[in-house]
């Protein structure tokens, strides 16, 4: 931590709470999400005392966080979390893995009781520091007022720096009443004694690089959520890239966005529900550029054929996941936008000449699984296909200022293959914690921060009831977020494993006892809309889309319906399963089953 000792304070001493809210202001936030009780009832009345910081209030503290992962992730900004100690803070929990899974910055701040009640099992006390270590990316315990400012200003730069992720300051009560002075931090950036990112990437490693890349017979280009958490231009600078190799590429879930979906050297989204065409490129590639993926279960699918005859490098801030997962033959650590820089560069420069012939022969190949129309499925006049309504919302969507959010399911990955992304930062979903209630709270952030755009939340019947309270929270603040429900009565993809893995067996996946979602609606102050008639749906779609207040649309969609393509679980990426008539080739071993 760098100290500012020639700094005098420029206000008399005041409360904790009150240089909290001073702090936060220095470090530009806008926007806190929060839930009140008792040990931060002092943060409150500061910021009641103040029109600088706008509070949302939720009514749960999990949707404070995924609200503030949304407003994050659509930013690039921190986003912020304020809850009380005890059940506040644990509740918080699933929030923080979430965004540490995903690598989103919130700070979060949890109210704690006083200091010389801590250990005494005092009301409202957990031990918030111990039960966030595993979940996110540094925590503090602040044990005196004197400390806060300067933690308050390392915590931000520990959650955006290097691979971002949550940061937990947790607050004694006492320390939010006592008194002290105010230091304005220093212009430059306030850094961390020993957390020291490496965002430059080796140059050595650059020439490598770009040779492995020129003498490529058949590359593709492997790029994630990296690529988007290091800025726009890091996008821009990933198509370049792209553009000059002539090369394909692929996307991950976190990924989408990251290059042009509309762009013909794109492949698709790869992993379990990826296109045949990325997932065969991947498993036939001979030299794979992955850019800010840690390389998930989900994308690689079985360990040990993971495409096995390629030369793999691999882009990322985070050294520990180098080598965690896949062997690689080169790898760069640094800052995604800065080594595609310096690839774009060194490419520029050299002007490497690329084996023409066999990137056509490649390219051949590639067009011959795209033809396959791995995407496809059988329409019903009389049955809403879910592809269908997806495929209908993207084209009504497409020319407008739009953002998704999704819950965790089916609707997912069908969200994932039919809703294309032209730009980073307007796909928001749960890829590495896979949380079910993400979606909604994740909108309401989306649309705080972008109040002009169209956001919308795709939803499975089952994921929105958990946490369907935020409708209160959606018209308190006249959020017109829209929640496109996709209804197949069950825990779509419970259901679709447990016929698959379990014999047809359908073990309390079954959505019983369902409400009204319109009836529901109506009790928020929202509009609810219901359709079961695919000849009425694109009506549906349009009357959403114009409303200017939160609406669920409940759309009844095949039950049966199951999502492909898929690779089945412990399988390989040229085992892919395209669609139901499809047999596995192989019973689904235990291990495979292990990774469901």
């Amino acid at each position: 931590m760098k100290e500012t000792a020639v700094l005098k304070p420029e206000e008399p001493a005041t409360t904790g709470a009150d240089l909290l809210v001073k702090a936060l202001i220095d470090e530009e936030v806008e926007v806190v999400f929060g839930y009140p009780g008792g040990a931060v009832l002092p943060i409150y009345d500061s910021l009641f005392k103040q029109n600088r910081l706008r509070h949302i209030l939720v009514r749960h503290e999990q949707a404070a966080v995924h609200a503030a992962e949304g407003y994050a992730r659509s930013t690039g900004k921190v986003g912020v979390v304020l809850v009380t100690s005890g059940p506040g803070a644990t509740n918080a929990v699933t929030g923080l893995t979430d965004a540490l899974m995903d690598s989103i910055p919130i700070v979060c701040l949890t109210g704690q009781v006083p200091t010389h009640l801590i250990g005494n099992d005092a009301f409202q006390e957990a031990d918030t520091t111990g039960i966030t270590r595993p979940c996110t990316k540094h925590n503090y315990l602040v044990k005196a007022v004197g400390d806060l400012a300067r933690t308050v200003h390392e915590a931000f730069y520990v959650a955006r720096s290097g691979r971002p992720g949550p940061v937990v300051i947790d607050l004694p009560k006492d320390v939010l009443m006592n008194k002290h002075e105010y230091v304005t931090p220093p212009k430059v950036a306030v850094t961390h004694k020993s957390y020291r990112p490496q965002t430059q990437p080796d140059p050595r490693k650059i020439e490598q690089a770009i040779e492995m890349i020129a003498n490529a017979k058949r590359p593709v280009f492997y790029a994630g959520g990296g690529v988007i958490n290091a800025g726009p231009n890091a996008s821009k600078l990933l198509t370049q890239l792209v553009h000059l190799t002539g090369y394909p590429v692929t996307n991950t879930l976190m990924g989408l966005g990251a290059f042009p979906a509309s762009d013909k050297q794109f492949l698709g989204m790869l992993g379990m529900h990826g296109t045949y065409e990325a997932n065969l490129a991947m498993h036939g590639c001979d030299v794979m550029i992955n850019i800010g993926a840690r390389f998930d279960d989900r994308i690689t699918g079985n360990l040990t054929k993971f495409s096995p005859g390629s030369k793999k490098i691999h882009v990322d801030i985070d050294p520990s996941s180098i080598n965690k997962n896949v062997h690689v033959d080169l790898a760069i650590v640094g800052d995604a936008g800065i080594v595609l820089e310096e690839l774009v560069k060194a490419w520029k420069a050299k002007q490497p000449k690329v084996d023409q012939k066999a990137l056509k022969a490649w390219w051949a190949e590639i067009e011959t699984w795209r033809a396959r129309n791995c995407l496809a499925y059988k329409p019903n006049k009389q049955v809403i296909k879910p592809q269908y309504a997806l495929e209908r919302l993207y084209h009504h969507i497409k020319d407008k200022d739009h953002y998704i959010t999704t819950e965790v399911g089916q609707h997912q990955m069908w969200a994932a293959q039919f809703l294309k992304f032209e730009q980073p930062n307007r796909w928001m979903t749960s890829g590495g914690l896979g949380t079910m209630g993400y979606g909604f709270p994740a909108a309401l952030g989306v649309q705080i921060a972008h109040p002009e755009a169209l956001v919308i939340d795709v939803a499975g019947e089952a994921s929105i009831l958990m946490n369907i309270q935020e409708l209160s929270t959606a018209a308190q603040y006249r959020l017109p977020v829209k929640i496109f429900v996709l209804n197949n009565h069950y825990m779509g993809m419970v259901r679709q494993w447990q016929e698959l893995l379990h014999g047809g067996r359908y073990s309390e996946s079954y959505s019983e006892s369902l409400p009204d979602f319109v009836k529901v609606a109506d009790a928020f102050g929202a509009k609810g809309l219901r359709c079961d008639d695919p000849a009425k749906l694109d009506d549906t779609i349009k009357e959403m889309i114009e409303l200017k207040h939160p609406v669920i649309v409940d759309v009844i969609v095949d039950e049966k319906e199951n999502c492909f393509p898929m690779i089945p679980s412990g399988a390989a990426h040229n085992e892919m399963l395209l669609g139901p008539d499809d047999k596995q080739s192989a019973k689904v071993s235990e291990e495979g089953m292990v990774l469901v």
